[in-house]
């Protein structure tokens, strides 16, 4: 399945409103903790074959700042959320996005 960079609005929008579970990672290209978040993030994606995304928040800011007016979440980097039918059933950010963390949040 892999993971998808949404570098547009639209992409994201869309990516959002998907019937079933998704994953969107929001990345800090500068931050070595979302450096660490992302290997965990990609780990797991790997190891799990699920739908997920992916939005550099530098590079990508009106996308990022769009995730956090739709999904109603303060920003944070690096930060992760579950959706399911395009509501957030689970986020989280820094140091507690682990593998595990994201296996326990998807199979609840």
């Amino acid at each position: 399945m892999g993971i998808k960079q949404l570098t547009s609005i639209e992409d994201m929008k869309q990516f959002i409103k998907q019937p079933g579970k998704h994953i969107l990672f929001k990345h800090s290209t500068t931050c070595p903790i979302s450096a660490k978040a992302h290997e965990e993030f990609q780990a797991f994606v790997e190891e799990n074959n699920t739908s997920a995304a992916l939005v550099r928040v530098i590079e990508e800011r009106p996308v990022s700042n769009q995730i956090t007016e739709e999904l109603g979440i303060k920003h944070e980097s690096p930060q992760i959320f579950l959706l399911e039918d395009g509501q957030v059933r689970w986020n989280t950010s820094h140091w507690k996005i682990t593998k595990d963390a994201i296996k326990e949040a998807i199979t609840q």
